[in-house]
């Protein structure tokens, strides 16, 4: 009976013994749990309109600060382009009269010289003229005649003063009607470019050297279209490439800008220099033509192709920051500049001309200012 109530004891201080401990160890904890832990770390505070990384932030590690710099920018702009031939080398032959063609001398292709015959027209209209033409010859050489046998008989008076006055008057008129014919003759292409054989076949010549571009007509054709052409002939040795200019870009282009033009069909673009600025404004189109002139003695530039021209602004003095130093906020563009070690203030800019890695600063920031260039997105709120 005394070793069961030893035992009953025993039990009841260890459990004593366990619940203190327990009240203990929960107290213990409660009082740890009220301290504040010392690895909390801020990483930035916002004081007014200034963004402070205190010194046990690790954006410390991680935020870059580059000063903007001023220097001469040069925007590039980028138009549509395309090669055409030099218009004061590129001939559209018309033939001067209807008529069939008698014989193709250049196919297409050819290389031509001025002055070669390109091809051979047999032409009634032509006939009709050079027999008026002869007409009117044979009449002056007759009314010359008569003038000068009266002129022959009014040095001995033996025929009346009016009789010679009609003469000069039938030879001036004859003069005037031959003139008329070969004019008419000229107006058919029968001088110059063209040569007449046999009265009613024109053979017609290339007014510049080049090679045949175009051909229309065929032999044994019959042609009456008096605006369409034969055949065109062109000098390629010199092209220009056109671009064209939209109007609110015009104060950009200038005589003289350099240029660089890429082609559909190479690889490797071309440097070149604006030649031309048009004049007049396209009312279509709202564009002005600006010209470039190129070498193509090789023929690798083919009239027709298409090319992108990248123009170079001119040059100007602005303020620089590279593009990580921009930050998109909305609607609004914005840089993160230094006012005091390690105090930043948000500001919007407007930006420019974008050179390679680096971005014009139009406003909103000053050359010298330090900006964040390097994680300013966490910066960002």
């Amino acid at each position: 009976m005394q070793a069961s109530s030893t035992s009953s004891k025993r039990l009841f201080y260890s459990a004593i013994t366990f619940a203190v401990a327990g009240v203990c160890l929960w107290g213990a904890l409660s009082l740890h749990a009220k301290e504040p832990s010392a690895q909390a770390v801020v990483a930035l505070q916002h004081k007014d309109d200034r963004i402070v990384v205190p010194d046990a932030s690790p954006l410390r590690r991680s935020l870059v600060v580059t000063a903007a710099s001023e220097d001469a920018v040069s925007a590039a702009f980028v138009l549509p382009a395309s090669v055409e031939a030099d218009p004061g080398k590129l001939v559209k032959v018309l033939p001067p009269l209807s008529g069939r063609i008698v014989s193709l001398n250049k196919q297409l292709g050819d290389e031509v010289k001025a002055g070669d015959v390109l091809f051979t027209l047999d032409s009634a209209d032509l006939a009709e003229a050079t027999s008026t033409a002869a007409k009117a010859q044979a009449a002056l050489v007759l009314a010359k005649k008569n003038l000068d046998r009266l002129h022959e008989l009014d040095k001995s008076e033996i025929t009346p003063r009016r009789d010679l006055e009609q003469a000069q008057n039938d030879y001036a008129q004859a003069v005037s009607e031959a003139e008329r014919a070969n004019n008419k003759l000229a107006q058919l292409g029968a001088k110059g470019g063209a040569k007449v054989s046999g009265g009613h076949i024109l053979s017609v010549r290339s007014p510049i050297s080049g090679r045949v571009v175009d051909l229309n007509g065929a032999t044994g054709g019959y042609w009456n279209d008096s605006n369409a052409s034969v055949m065109t002939v062109a000098d390629l040795s010199r092209v220009f490439i056109t671009a064209n200019v939209q109007e609110k870009d015009l104060s950009k282009v200038y005589v003289g800008q350099a240029a660089a033009v890429k082609l559909d069909a190479y690889a490797e673009p071309l440097a070149a220099k604006v030649r031309y600025v048009g004049e007049m404004l396209d009312a279509d189109t709202r564009t002005v033509k600006v010209r470039m002139v190129f070498d193509n003695k090789d023929g690798r530039l083919k009239p027709g192709m298409f090319a992108q021209a990248t123009l170079q602004g001119q040059p100007h003095t602005g303020v620089i920051v590279p593009m990580s130093a921009l930050v998109q906020s909305g609607f609004n563009t914005r840089t993160f500049v230094e006012v005091a070690p390690w105090q930043f203030q948000a500001r919007v800019v407007k930006t420019g001309a974008q050179v390679g890695d680096k971005i014009e600063i139009l406003s909103g920031l000053k050359a010298g200012e330090r900006v964040v260039t390097k994680d300013g997105v966490l910066l960002n709120d």
